[in-house]
């Protein structure tokens, strides 16, 4: 194998070239992966339209991408004992790679390790390539093997879905209750969907941009709402009564999570899983008290991508209408432009052959 490859490294805001890198080292433990299938994120989009990510300033030019497929091509076992994948396994991957040792990780708790350490993130210094390349390496216990039944699309969207599934997981249960998703963006849909799966009746989605609620409509969701019309409390009352039992917040906007409260019933549930930025908000905390409302956290997911696999591979979740575009590497700055398109695309990917 050649020990260079085609990968786009990001060197600023708006500033992302296609050049020929070093091949990943190959350390004990990892394996090597092709990368087939790789998904534009938001934090991608946030990373090539400011430079930086939130708090996550990159010390030097870097490989974005996390959401992938690859094909297995080398692995070095060391002295791992650890089952390793076979070379031509065909997998999805976890990016999130925490240290296995910590009080979080021993406790089921991986995705809150203080030690993680992510695909194409400038959270490391220097920061973590990614997959936007034709290699990336990961550790063995990273992978998760693809069945036939899920193509290399869909195998990329299992990162995103694994999100969706584990902020679904955070209330005790969401069977038969009543449910709002604010934000109808990959995320917000996907955890639309997943809601819906798992039985919660109805699911109800809400969005500023009309194109995203016509798109939760036609991919089966019960209702939609404009977060921004007059009566949306009136509107809310006549779907629930006194609100909706649970409330997840995928939007990432300050005034969907303040909505929220009036939206809640009392002794409801919201749960936060779209970032806010670095700066505070301010909250109702009168609302929490008197309503007694229960305000969740959801970051990332733990050890669910197995689950999420299934429930693809199942037909619950149907992933078709999510893959707006699919263009090749050496288009990677049109595919970050058409990513960013919030009323046409809701999921960009790149093809690595």
């Amino acid at each position: 194998m050649d020990n260079t490859m085609r990968a786009s490294l990001l060197y600023g805001a708006k500033d992302i070239r296609l050049e020929n890198y070093p091949v990943p080292e190959l350390l004990p433990g990892m394996v090597l992966l092709r990368i087939k299938r790789v998904g534009i994120c938001g934090s991608d989009l946030h990373y090539y339209a400011d430079g930086y990510c939130g708090a996550f300033v990159p010390s030097r030019p870097f490989i974005l991408g996390h959401e992938l497929t690859g094909l297995v091509v080398a692995v070095n076992t060391g002295n791992d004992k650890t089952a390793m994948p076979a070379i031509g396994d065909r997998v999805t991957v976890n990016p999130a790679r925490s240290c296995g040792t910590c009080g979080y990780c021993t406790t089921g708790l991986s995705n809150l390790c203080r030690h993680t350490i992510m695909l194409g993130s400038g959270s490391t210094n220097p920061p973590t390539n990614g997959a936007m390349a034709e290699f990336v390496a990961v550790r063995a216990d990273q992978c998760h093997q693809l069945p036939a039944a899920i193509d290399d699309g869909f195998g990329a969207m299992i990162e995103p879905l694994a999100v969706a599934l584990h902020a679904v997981k955070q209330p005790r249960s969401v069977k038969d209750r009543k449910v709002l998703i604010t934000g109808g963006g990959t995320i917000g849909l996907l955890t639309a969907l997943t809601a819906k799966a798992f039985g919660a009746i109805p699911v109800v989605l809400s969005d500023v941009v009309a194109e995203r609620r016509k798109s939760a409509v036609d991919n089966g969701i019960d209702g939609v709402l404009d977060p921004g019309q007059k009566d949306i409390k009136e509107k809310v009352k006549e779907l629930t009564g006194d609100g909706f039992d649970i409330i997840f917040e995928a939007s990432g906007a300050g005034a969907a999570l303040y909505q929220a409260f009036d939206l809640v019933k009392p002794g409801g549930t919201i749960v936060q899983i779209g970032t806010l930025g670095a700066a505070d908000i301010p909250l109702p905390a009168n609302q929490l008290m008197v309503k007694e409302i229960k305000l969740i956290g959801s970051f990332r997911y733990g050890n669910i991508f197995d689950e999420a696999i299934g429930l693809v591979a199942s037909g619950k979740i149907n992933l078709s209408p999510f893959i707006t575009d699919v263009l090749p590497l050496n288009n990677i700055t049109h595919a970050m432009h058409l990513g960013a398109d919030k009323i046409n695309s809701l999921k960009v990917q790149i093809e690595i052959n």
